[in-house]
């Protein structure tokens, strides 16, 4: 995470030390192998590691423009490969029926009906190259490649009348010289050329270093050929795209601006017509403005964004303007709420927001005072840790497709039409049958000054109702986002290790409002701290947790709190810090965020205020760490890079606190990025730390 607001193999270092296998470890009342005198293993009655290899999480449901069927991105882990593998299925919503719709070798994704349902656009690297648009004509059952791109196509959006296609794409540019080398022998072997980098920034997270080249617009047709690209220029036009429904202009959000690498939100909404290629700016905000959705008579835009006032966090708001640009407002103006999504089809304006520890989606009517929320609750895909969040979509007659919330299995595809609700799907009920789960219940947390705090407790699996467990606080990053009671991967490892799991959304957390996500202005991760501890110990307070055996984790910004309370409290056992921030001027200098992170976090560079910085840093509490601390993260982080890791550990080894460090290699800052037994590995390591220092494992 740790962004504004968005947003295996293990290595050890450390004294000698074991961190676990590849699972969880066994529960006591658990069978191992070796107590089978036939030698047979009983089936584990807990969630494993193993367990991860079972999960299929469903993703991008994309309703049929009638409504009667749902395309969705079905994402499964293969235990042979290591990798999760993408998918497309279809669902009938009348029967329910399922199909597989583009399955085999290769990645399939990003589903998109053709105005008329009569065919779907994908993107699919089954032609044995890189990423490529395809079409499937649904009646016959074939499908054509369409394009032959070096880059892979994104935004891929429909003509009205089904015979384009628009997209995004990388152009490679030829980047900055400097010199030549000299001239290379036929047949020698030469070590790999120098790299000239000129961009501020030059690397980004998930997408290792930048390559020359910027992202254009084009169109092509939906039967093939050469696509025409529409803009141009030494910037990326990379947004959001949507077509007029005269099919004669096309409207996308980019930042164009000179100086585009400063102004980290200096996007807005452009025209572009089709036949001449002119581009008009249809917003001049001071902000970022974005996600154009046009209404069906083409007459007005729909559109998000916010004015930036130097502050590290703004609401996202919902505006609606005339197609020529003119006469913006905002809608619904006494929401307190960041909107996220949108969708305009004949059925309305719908919008999607966080609310309370759940993601909703509500019709927007153009002259409302406040939304009107649909009964669904939409889940998210990222199974690792219970963030809030998922995907939808919405038919022309009002039929909402989206991915559904549980707390006890991945997102599911559901549909919500004038029938009600119904789930489409049970991906999981086979592989996590008979598997007993732990349950989550709400905790009551309230500060002095009578702010509540949401929090949540996962009780492990067999809880005995008055009994206090060990207990793990787990943070969020972000900061600004939200976790909410949906599925978590490492919660259920943790709570077949016999551990409770607290977490909360303190202070900064999206979804209840500007003063609530404001209480973190200026003084991030300080006055998180209270917040936190005050949710330890309503745990306490209510029999649910062991005040003798508590740890601490969470990762990204959850790892900087981590960090930063080890150094304020020794109330934990132990602790596990996740890609945390450690030094707040490296962090600025070297992270894909450097235009962020110094301006609007810190509010100012590091030589211009070293005081904040260093206050605001972990290093700053290193004389007070007595905490043992593992230290995790990713080898392909650039949004906390390594390197802040590897100083929190080298700062821990120079106090002499008990440490070691766990390098994910070919990992990202997202935990996705991991391999299924990465995933199960990590938190397996954090398992064994936490178990080391546990005092009640001395009675077993």
């Amino acid at each position: 995470m740790f962004a504004r607001k968005l947003a295996f193999k293990t290595v050890l270092t450390a004294s000698a030390l074991s961190l676990g296998a590849l699972g969880a470890p066994l529960a006591a009342d658990d069978h191992a192998a070796g107590d089978n005198p036939e030698g047979v293993s009983a089936p584990q009655k807990h969630f494993t590691g193993d367990d991860i290899f079972g999960l299929s999480v469903a993703a991008d449901p994309q309703i049929s423009p009638d409504g009667s069927h749902i395309a969705y991105v079905r994402r499964t882990n293969d235990i042979m490969t290591d990798k999760a593998v993408s998918s497309i299925w279809l669902i009938d919503v009348g029967t329910g029926a399922e199909t597989p719709l583009v399955t085999g070798e290769g990645t399939h994704v990003s589903p998109r009906w053709s105005p008329g349902g009569d065919r779907l656009a994908y993107i699919s690297t089954e032609s044995g190259g890189g990423p490529e648009l395809h079409v499937r004509w649904m009646e016959s059952g074939e499908s054509a490649n369409i394009t032959a791109l070096a880059e892979g196509p994104g935004g891929i959006q429909w003509s009205p009348d089904g015979r384009q296609i628009a997209y995004t794409a990388r152009v490679p540019g030829k980047g900055l010289t400097l010199g030549a080398p000299p001239a290379k022998p036929e047949g020698a072997e030469w070590g790999q050329p120098i790299q000239v980098i000129d961009r501020l920034v030059y690397r980004r997270d998930g997408g290792s270093y930048v390559k020359p080249g910027t992202t254009q617009l084009f169109v092509v047709s939906a039967t093939g050929g050469a696509p025409r690209q529409l803009t141009f220029g030494e910037y990326s036009n990379g947004g959001a795209v949507e077509w007029s429904p005269d099919g004669s202009t096309l409207y996308f959000s980019a930042n164009r601006k000179e100086n585009w690498e400063l102004e980290i939100f200096g996007s807005e909404i452009y025209r572009l017509d089709i036949a001449s290629g002119e581009i008009t700016p249809l917003t001049t905000r001071d902000g970022p403005d974005g996600n154009p959705q046009v209404s069906p008579d083409g007459s007005k835009i729909a559109y998000l964004g916010f004015d930036d006032q130097g502050n590290a966090f703004d609401q996202t708001k919902l505006y609606v303007m005339n197609a020529d640009g003119s006469g913006s407002r905002q809608l619904v103006p006494g929401f307190d709420r960041g909107f996220d999504g949108l969708d305009w089809t004949d059925a309305g304006l719908f919008a999607s927001y966080e609310d309370d520890g759940e993601h909703r989606v509500a019709k927007i009517g153009l002259n409302a005072s406040a939304p009107t929320p649909l009964e669904a609750r939409v889940g998210s895909g990222y199974y690792a840790l219970p963030y809030t969040g998922g995907e939808w979509s919405v038919s022309e007659n009002g039929s909402l497709a989206f991915t559904t919330q549980s707390a006890v299995a991945p997102p599911d595809v559901g549909v919500q039409t004038r029938r009600g609700i119904r789930t489409l799907t049970s991906l999981n009920t086979v592989s996590l049958a008979g598997k007993e789960m732990g349950q989550t219940r709400e905790l009551r947390v309230t500060m002095e000054d009578g702010t509540r705090i949401p929090a949540w407790i996962m009780l492990p699996p067999g809880y005995e109702a008055g009994k206090a467990v060990p207990t793990i606080l787990e943070m969020h990053g972000g900061p600004y986002a939200a976790y909410g009671p949906e599925f978590s991967v490492d919660y259920q490892l943790y709570g077949a290790a016999g551990y409770a799991v607290v977490f909360a959304n303190p202070g900064g957390s999206t979804g209840y409002g500007e003063a609530f996500a404001d209480r973190i202005e200026d003084n991030y991760p300080i006055s998180n701290i209270p917040e936190l501890l005050a949710v330890v110990d309503a745990a306490v307070a209510q029999g649910f947790s062991d005040e003798e055996n508590l740890f601490v984790t969470g990762g990204s910004g959850g790892g900087i709190l981590t960090a930063y309370m080890v150094g304020k409290t020794d109330r934990f056992k132990a602790a596990a810090a996740h890609k945390p921030v450690i030094n707040w001027v490296s962090q600025g200098l070297m992270s894909d965020l450097p235009t962020l992170i110094p301006r609007y976090w810190l509010g100012g560079l590091p030589w211009e205020k070293p005081e904040e910085y260093w206050e605001r840093g972990p290093l700053s509490n290193m004389a007070n760490v007595t905490t043992p601390t593992l230290v995790l993260v990713g080898a392909e982080d650039y949004r906390t890079p390594r390197s802040e890791a590897e100083q929190f550990y080298a700062a821990l080894k120079l106090v002499g606190v008990d440490t070691a460090l766990v390098v994910t290699p070919d990992s990202s800052h997202n935990n996705l990025s991991q391999s299924p037994s990465q995933q199960a590995a990590r938190t397996a390591s954090v398992i064994a730390w936490f178990d080391k220092y546990r005092s009640d494992k001395d009675a077993e």
